[in-house]
């Protein structure tokens, strides 16, 4: 019985010792500058797809498709049906959000490649030369005089 309880006993310690690890090598990676950038653009990138769901559907579709909302006799595109199951009005919807949101991740990062272009371009100051190679580099001229 005692060998029993000690055996489950160290299988529990090397459990919770591999647990241990595991978690430590977790929060290692998590705590990664990588895994928190990705982080902060994933929860940007969803407070921006909530300004670009707004610019559609308060701002593009009253001011573009009102005539052809009010043709069609409906008030929002998402209303838009065919055979009334269909619903290719909000696949419009979702095709001018992705428009947007491409072309502004485009403008984005045409803007950041001109920067770094721009950083590129700056020439640096050649490094100075050590006081060792200066003496050589005067010692060679004046042999060759």
């Amino acid at each position: 019985m005692a060998f029993v309880v000690k055996s489950r006993l160290s299988y529990l310690n090397s459990t919770n010792l591999t647990l241990y690890h595991m978690l430590k090598e977790f929060k290692a990676f998590a705590m990664r500058g990588n895994v928190i950038d990705l982080a902060v653009g994933v929860i940007i990138g969803a407070a921006f797809g909530t300004i670009v769901n707004s610019f559609i559907n308060d701002v593009i579709t009253p001011l573009l498709l009102k005539p052809a909302l009010d043709a069609a006799q409906l008030s929002k595109l998402e209303d838009l049906t065919v055979f009334g199951a269909v619903k290719y009005g909000k696949f419009i919807g979702a095709t001018i959000n992705f428009l947007i949101v491409a072309f502004v991740l485009f403008l984005i990062v045409k803007g950041m490649n001109a920067a770094k272009k721009k950083e590129e371009a700056v020439p640096s100051t050649p490094p100075a030369v050590p006081p060792d190679i200066q003496l050589l580099t005067e010692i060679r001229d004046l042999l060759k005089k």
